[in-house]
């Protein structure tokens, strides 16, 4: 009877993106808690350590069996801001994969009358735009008139219609994930470390365990809602970055920048995500009680060695 007792009481959580970077960390520690893992995925593999169910945005299909007895959905799909080029097709895609993925999972949610306990979403820094400013950006702050505010304004008002089912809601802020599994840092770990530009845009950034612990705390915290800043506490500068990754990973560092004007024209306009970057306060996730395990970068780049 209390083992019977112990499965029927496990949360079920669905997540999308669940076999990207954060997503196979995030379900490996939720199950690790006694999640039921769930993972919507456009097709199955049998090496999955999770249930999966297909869906597919573009047709607007999903198996509607991965909504039986749902208690949370932890959505992370979208298309990669930094995989391509931003031709005007390209933009296109990047907004729909998180607007119309989002649509998706609300419109199906609300013909199923599921009683979701949370949605709990992925958004990006990007909502403040690609500038460099002395402001530091509160959850407060009005989105930027430029693509990424575009599209960060967008898919939030696409994860905010689930309030209007009564559903908590949380949508975090996110910068750049730190991971020894891929993503950003591998791409950062080139055989000469330079900063890119001048070197004094700012970038925030967190440890992929951190973000994590923040997925969870939007679970089980029944308080948590609306936006939050999903970044580390510490304001560093493009240039202290590079330098501290060629310190920790022991690769030369050339303290001249890249210029500007060459990742311009090998990067196009999405050059304005490496080139601009301001500070952004987690004064709001704290208040919450959240307790940073890698406060500082050097700290968690030794963590990642």
């Amino acid at each position: 009877m209390a083992v019977f007792c112990i499965f029927t009481l496990m949360k079920k959580v669905l997540i999308t993106g669940g076999t990207g970077l954060i997503g196979k960390r995030l379900s490996f520690l939720l199950a690790s808690k006694g999640y039921e893992v769930r993972v919507l995925s456009r097709s199955k593999s049998p090496e999955s350590k999770y249930t999966t169910f297909i869906w597919n945005v573009k047709d607007q299909f999903i198996e509607e069996e991965a909504f039986q007895d749902l208690d949370y959905i932890i959505h992370l799909a979208g298309a990669g801001i930094a995989d391509k080029k931003w031709s005007e097709k390209r933009k296109k895609e990047i907004i729909d994969s998180r607007v119309q993925s989002t649509n998706l999972l609300y419109n199906t949610s609300k013909r199923l009358k599921t009683p979701l306990k949370a949605f709990i979403s992925a958004s990006a820094t990007g909502y403040y735009g690609s500038v460099t400013t002395a402001t530091i950006f509160t959850e407060t702050d009005q989105p930027a008139n430029d693509f990424l505010g575009k599209v960060c304004r967008l898919w939030e008002e696409s994860i905010f219609q689930f309030k209007n089912d009564k559903t908590r809601t949380v949508a975090l802020r996110t910068g750049i994930v730190l991971s020894n599994d891929g993503g950003a840092l591998k791409k950062m770990k080139t055989p000469l470390v330079t900063p890119l530009g001048d070197g004094k845009q700012y970038m925030p950034w967190i440890h992929i365990d951190d973000l994590c612990e923040i997925y969870i705390k939007a679970i089980e915290d029944e308080d948590f809602e609306g936006a939050y800043n999903a970044i580390a506490p510490e304001h560093i500068t493009n240039y202290s970055f590079s330098k501290a990754i060629a310190k920790t990973f022991k690769i030369p560092f050339l303290p001249i920048g890249a210029p500007s004007f060459i990742l311009k024209i090998v990067f196009g306009k999405m050059a304005t995500i490496i080139l601009n970057g301001s500070r952004v306060s987690t004064g709001k996730i704290e208040k919450t009680g959240f307790k940073f395990k890698f406060k500082s970068l050097d700290k968690a780049l030794k963590n990642l060695i």
